[in-house]
Order: structure tokens, then C-alpha cells, then sequence
């Protein structure tokens, strides 16, 4: 039958190169390190070891049990860590976001796990109703969605808010909303709900709704929108996150408006379950750092 323990020999065994060496730093005697490292070939039924009197050679089966021993031993630890949900530096994080805030969130929490290598991190980019059906379904433990939702098993709160930015080709060089019409708009998911926020506030007296602009194409990629902007096929409203994270930021540029309009980033986790303290910490780790590069500082920042 299937012995951890005997994995623990055969790792040490090859680590130390000694039989000798295994036994005295597990605290065995020498045959007794022999007999364990027999008994996993049996229970495997093939030989590790090719043994040359006091020395001995790996065989291709005693290189792949090596090698899935570690594994094992490594995933041990990670699952015994992320049973503790008040550590802050191990266990497993598993986020789903919509792309806009998930460009620039990933990248921060892959720059955690390597500060931290006792976390793992399973990040899904989705639409915002698509997260919410991973939550509720427990693929997720914690989801960031732009719209909040109602729902009996699921609590949703506000957590950040993002700039909007109206994104003109580079040489774009008008500035009232007919122009802005004379160029057409490239959507995307949130693409006509943005924009309309922006449009309303910052030219009311013009704006009736986003059927006035020509349609230029639409993707379901935030990421990509930016490409058609820069390619001067129309304009586009974006998340900051999305404007400043974008390969196109030379070929593009955002349009300078008197009224702000923010896109509101909610957070949704079921409501039966404690979300663990590291997601705390890299969510407002993150918000920190983005506050920082806004306003200079983040505590006594404008409300976010």
C-alpha cells in the first residue's frame, strides 16, 4: 500500500547519495532505510536503484519516483498551508476579474507569489456574469466585477474605482463631440456603458445617447480595443488600468474632459464561506499602490 514515509527515504537517498548519510539524518538505521527503499519497489513493482556495491545509480523509474516525490511533498505543503486561513503569505488564491483591472491585478499578485513562494495563484479572466457564476459555483473563492449584483447567497461590496479615459487616435485633434462622432466608436463589453457615462457628463447639453456614433467594430477583448483606436479606426472609453497597461499608448491618446466618471470595481463572495486574510492583503495591497501612483499617497486619498 501507498506510504508517504517511504517516499521521504527514497528523496533523502538520492538527495544525500549515501544510505549511511539517510539514515542518520532521518534518525534510522541503515537497513531500516534499505527496507523502505525495497518496499516502494515493491509497491511500485520496478527497481529505482541500479546498486554497485556501496554506490548506486538511479533507474529511469527511480528518477521518475524522485521526481513525483517531490511533487507530492511540495503539493502537501501547500495544501497544510492553505488550510490556515489567517496566513497572509501561503495558500492558494483563486480570483476570477474582467480583463480591465485583471491587466495590471494579475501582474501585481504574480509579484507577490514571488515574494512570497508559499502562494499560488489561479487567476481566470471572464465577463462580469460569468464570475459571478464561478463564485456561486465555488470555482472561485473571490470574484471583481464592474456592475453589483444582488443575490441571496452572495455578498458584494464596493472595493475600487478607476478613471474613465476617452482614447482618440494620437492624431486626432478635435475636441467637441462632433468630431468625436466624425471618427466613429469601437466598443467592447462595457464599451457603450463608459462611454455614455463620460459623453453625459462632460457634454450634456449635446448628448442624447450612444446611437449617435457610428459603430466601428466591437471586440470582447478590452485588451485589443486599444489596437483599432491606435490604427485610427475610431475612439473608445477605457479604465485607466486598461489605458496604462495598453502596448499602444504612444499610437493613442486620451482626450482631456472637465468631469470625471469612474468605473466601479465591486468585489462578490459567497456568503457561507470567510474569505481567507491573504486575499485582504493582496487587494488592498494593490489598491494602495494604485492610489500612490494617482494621487502620491493613499491614506486621506479622495474616497475610492
Amino acid at each position: 500500500m501507498f506510504n508517504a514515509q517511504y517516499f521521504r527515504t527514497f528523496i533523502t537517498l538520492v538527495e544525500t547519495g549515501s544510505f549511511t548519510r539517510t539514515a542518520q539524518r532521518l534518525e534510522m538505521t541503515q537497513p531500516g532505510v534499505s527496507q523502505h527503499v525495497r518496499k516502494l519497489e515493491r509497491y511500485l513493482d520496478k527497481p529505482l536503484l541500479e546498486r554497485h556495491g556501496r554506490r548506486f545509480a538511479l533507474t529511469e523509474a527511480g528518477r521518475r519516483a524522485y521526481d513525483y516525490g517531490l511533487r507530492l511533498f511540495t503539493e502537501h505543503e501547500q495544501f497544510r498551508h492553505s488550510l490556515d486561513d489567517e496566513a497572509l503569505d501561503t495558500g492558494e488564491c483563486r480570483i476570477g476579474s474582467p480583463g480591465s483591472v485583471g491587466l495590471m491585478l494579475y501582474p501585481y499578485i504574480l509579484g507577490q507569489q514571488q515574494m512570497y513562494p508559499g502562494l499560488t495563484v489561479s487567476y481566470s479572466f471572464a465577463f462580469s456574469h460569468e464570475i459571478v457564476a464561478d463564485v456561486l459555483a465555488g470555482r472561485h473563492d473571490l470574484g471583481i466585477i464592474t456592475e453589483p449584483v444582488r443575490h441571496p447567497d452572495l455578498d458584494c461590496s464596493l472595493w475600487h474605482q478607476e478613471p474613465l479615459c476617452l482614447a482618440v487616435p494620437a492624431d486626432f485633434a478635435g475636441t467637441t463631440l462632433t468630431e468625436l462622432m466624425g471618427i466613429g466608436f469601437i466598443n467592447y463589453s462595457d464599451g457603450v456603458n463608459h462611454a455614455g457615462a463620460l459623453l453625459r457628463s462632460n457634454f450634456p447639453d449635446e448628448f442624447r445617447s450612444m446611437s449617435q456614433f457610428r459603430r466601428q467594430g466591437f471586440t470582447n477583448e478590452v485588451a485589443m480595443v486599444l489596437d483599432a483606436v491606435a490604427r485610427g479606426l475610431g475612439f473608445t472609453v477605457v479604465s485607466r488600468l486598461v489605458l496604462e497597461t495598453s502596448p499602444w499608448q504612444r499610437q493613442v491618446k486620451e482626450l482631456d474632459l472637465a468631469v470625471l466618471e469612474y468605473e466601479s470595481l465591486h468585489l462578490v463572495t459567497r456568503t457561507s464561506s470567510r474569505v481567507p486574510r491573504r486575499y485582504e492583503r493582496l487587494l488592498e495591497g494593490f489598491r494602495d499602490q494604485r492610489l500612490r501612483e494617482r494621487f502620491g499617497f493613499a491614506e486621506g486619498a479622495p474616497a475610492i
